[in-house]
């Protein structure tokens, strides 16, 4: 079967593209004196520009010039400009297979370069499988293979061989991730993992399926259905840890392939590889499910604050003719009072001027409900007429992060 490749076309393209501004071709076209002297001695113009261009491609990407191999005008024109010669000679060069394997073997012996052999493909294997525990993107890979090679002074291989080396390290490092989860594993996690592909009771759906549902509304059912999920995760008691020599970013790319698989999918897996798989899951899911908590309590907390606002305004609205009336009675008596002191009568008469004293007892009866606390707030008077009867938090020590737990709904 044949392997798959890790590499787009448009990649493949772009890693071994030929440098054609001008930048690039000054940084990595640009010849030394001694590269100058040993050009010169090319007697013709045609193999002077090809034992030139050989040079640049040996020196970089590190290849060698192959015989129906395209090279760029703005190389050619480069190159030409700097050995003085004619660049419309270039499709000359060449026609004779074996100058342009003698200027190679030159070359070669020059740069101080080797040819890419069977240990040099498992050195490489061997340099690629610490990366691949990082990342399993094959452009990062195939570069950085590149790259190897170019400062061990190793003459770059065709793409395909590069990544042949690159899948073989991806496998590797899966193999070293999937024994890494395995090897914390009690054969209790492993019953409790394989039990997430079984169908929930009086559903058709599995408990992982079950599991990776978000909740649909900011409210309490959804509230519980969700710490449902948690305590699910957590009652699988997986060992404190698990996970931490993982990079991260494989981690979340496990967990995120599993996602879109179905679950029997996941249940033809070799062992090694369903089982870390459904530990990514699990730990993914964990931090996904308190996350949303966290979200849901707090959408929850802004309606309970907003039907707050709504409720002080509209009971404010309500209550502002009777605090307005409050107001001018007021201060018809304080002026009353103002009036009295200062030609010395009866403060009392003076009130019941204004209104008769038993209605003037009442209204200070009135206004004593119609005030608000010293520390007066509108959501703090008005949440505990809210339906929100037990709020509850908890702290998860599996994961060490602090999530709401509990929210009921109540009467």
């Amino acid at each position: 079967m044949p392997r798959r490749s890790i590499l787009s076309a448009t990649e493949r393209d772009n890693l071994m593209a030929l440098p054609e501004g001008e930048y690039d071709l000054i940084r990595y076209y640009t010849f030394t004196e001694s590269d100058l002297s040993l050009i010169r001695q090319r007697r013709r113009d045609a193999n002077r520009l090809g034992f030139a261009a050989q040079l640049c491609l040996l020196r970089y990407p590190g290849h060698a010039l192959e015989v129906d191999m395209s090279v760029p005008d703005p190389l050619i024109q480069w190159i030409a400009r700097q050995i003085q010669s004619d660049a419309a000679v270039w499709h000359q060069y060449g026609a004779r297979d074996q100058t342009r394997r003698e200027h190679f073997q030159e070359l070669r012996a020059y740069l101080g370069l080797s040819a890419f052999g069977v240990l040099d493909f498992r050195k490489l294997v061997h340099t690629l499988v610490e990366l691949s525990m990082q990342t399993d993107k094959g452009l990062v890979l195939a570069a950085h293979a590149l790259e190897t090679l170019r400062q061990r002074h190793i003459i770059l291989p065709t793409l395909a061989v590069i990544e042949r080396a690159c899948a073989e390290a991806v496998t590797r490092a899966n193999r070293r991730i999937y024994r890494t989860l395995l090897e914390q594993l009690q054969p209790h996690h492993k019953r409790g993992l394989d039990n997430l592909l079984h169908v929930t009771p009086d559903t058709n759906v599995t408990w992982l399926m079950w599991l990776r549902q978000s909740p649909l509304k900011p409210n309490s059912r959804y509230m519980r259905q969700h710490i449902e999920r948690l305590k699910i995760f957590q009652s699988l008691a997986l060992p404190d840890g698990i996970g931490r020599q993982i990079h991260q970013n494989r981690l979340l790319k496990m967990a995120r392939e599993g996602a879109q698989m179905q679950p029997y999918d996941l249940a033809k897996f070799e062992d090694e590889r369903r089982y870390a798989t459904l530990v990514a899951l699990a730990i993914e899911g964990m931090a996904t499910v308190i996350d949303e908590l966290i979200d849901l309590h707090d959408r929850i907390m802004v309606k309970v604050f907003s039907a707050a606002r709504n409720q002080h305004q509209e009971q404010f609205q309500k209550q502002g003719k009777a605090i307005n009336d409050k107001v001018l009675l007021y201060s018809k008596v304080g002026r009353a009072l103002v009036a009295a002191k200062e030609s010395g009568a009866d403060p009392y008469a003076a009130i019941e001027a204004v209104i008769p004293w038993a209605a003037f007892a009442q209204s200070v009866t009135d206004a004593g409900q119609l005030a608000q606390p010293a520390t007066f707030d509108q959501a703090s008077s008005m949440l505990p007429r809210i339906k929100i009867t037990e709020l509850l938090m908890d702290v998860d020590d599996w994961t060490g992060t602090r999530h709401f737990v509990h929210l009921k709904n109540g009467e």
